[in-house]
């Protein structure tokens, strides 16, 4: 790519609003930073207040940079319209205050970017008592998706959900009665439990395509690449961390906007409104496990899923998420 981006850089309405999870460093960072360069309104919805801020002023700086070069199709505003919004998605509490908050400002929500996530490190557990990558990667953010669901479906046409997955996704066991890891923490399968919280996330938005085929609201999954990011910062053995310099001495890892691709093409891109329920790698449609695909297992997914969460969630909100798109003209009125 040698630095240039790949995908189409189109103008943004600044009134559309785009909330990014994990947008303070990694692709998050890029997909963040691209898509407030075409003009849109962008959240920053992370854990951290003074990492985000110290992102959004790199943001600003290399904004003008590429203003300064004379990239087009940039936003003629001097400044990007980028916030910051707390969420910590190890903790059930902080993701319902970020979208109550959220819900509170009474803005509109066009992009839902569901991109933060763990990866690899040894065994931890959340104060809400589950296994960190399991609530992390999957489960709040289905909870935002859920709760903000409504949101989207009245914020007019082309609204669109991106889910980071990984290849990883093919390792992944799907065994839906060891979920939340409960062994000992020295036999955790790290690499096993990272893959299926990324299966959990393909597969959730092939359930969720179905219910909102025909809405106004898209939804796909995307795999980065081998991306050269924080994902690996948890990364503690010796093995880890010697396959790690190994990749980077080769080269095969790819940087953070070479990442950042795919996301920021389907975040952005005229030509994919409407597209929904596909799973994408390098900008392209892409065929993911077979027991990713599998529908009945998808169905049993989301049947088990709503256990760990559904006291964070209103009967409202779990009415709406059932119901059928043929429904929400209806509701928009």
């Amino acid at each position: 790519m040698g630095g240039s981006p790949s995908f189409p850089i189109s103008p943004i309405a600044k009134d559309r609003i785009f909330i990014i999870t994990g947008a303070n460093t990694g692709i998050g960072y890029e997909i963040a930073k691209w898509s407030a360069m075409m003009g849109a309104t962008v959240i920053l919805a992370c854990r951290s207040e003074d990492r985000a801020r110290k992102a959004m002023e790199t943001m600003q700086e290399e904004f003008k940079t590429e203003k300064a070069k004379g990239t087009m199709g940039l936003t003629d505003s001097p400044i990007l319209a980028i916030e910051f919004m707390k969420l910590d998605l190890a903790s059930f509490q902080s993701v319902v205050e970020f979208c109550e908050e959220f819900k509170k400002s009474g803005r509109q929500l066009h992009v839902l970017f569901c991109n933060a996530g763990l990866g690899f490190g040894s065994y931890k557990q959340t104060g809400d008592g589950l296994e960190i990558m399991l609530q992390v990667n999957y489960l709040s953010h289905f909870i935002i998706i859920a709760k903000l669901l409504s949101i989207m479906r009245r914020s007019g046409s082309d609204c669109r959900i991106v889910l980071t997955s990984s290849s990883a996704h093919k390792g992944g066991t799907f065994d839906l009665a060891t979920m939340n890891y409960t062994g000992t923490a020295g036999n955790f399968p790290g690499l096993n439990y990272y893959g299926r919280s990324k299966l959990y996330q393909i597969m959730q938005a092939f359930a969720m395509s179905r219910r909102l085929k025909d809405s106004n609201v898209t939804i796909n999954s995307m795999h980065p690449g081998f991306v050269d990011s924080e994902l690996f910062r948890d990364a503690d053995t010796c093995i880890e961390k010697c396959c790690l310099r190994c990749f980077r001495t080769c080269g095969v890892m790819k940087n953070t906007l070479e990442g950042a691709t795919t996301g920021i093409d389907l975040a952005t891109n005229p030509k994919h409104t409407g597209v929904s329920g596909h799973y994408w790698a390098s900008c392209k449609v892409t065929t993911q496990s077979s027991t990713s695909r599998d529908e009945q297992k998808q169905e049993k997914l989301w049947k088990e899923t709503f256990p760990f969460i559904q006291k964070y969630l209103t009967e409202e909100e779990i009415t709406y998420l059932e119901e059928k798109s043929q429904d929400h003209l209806r509701l928009e009125i």
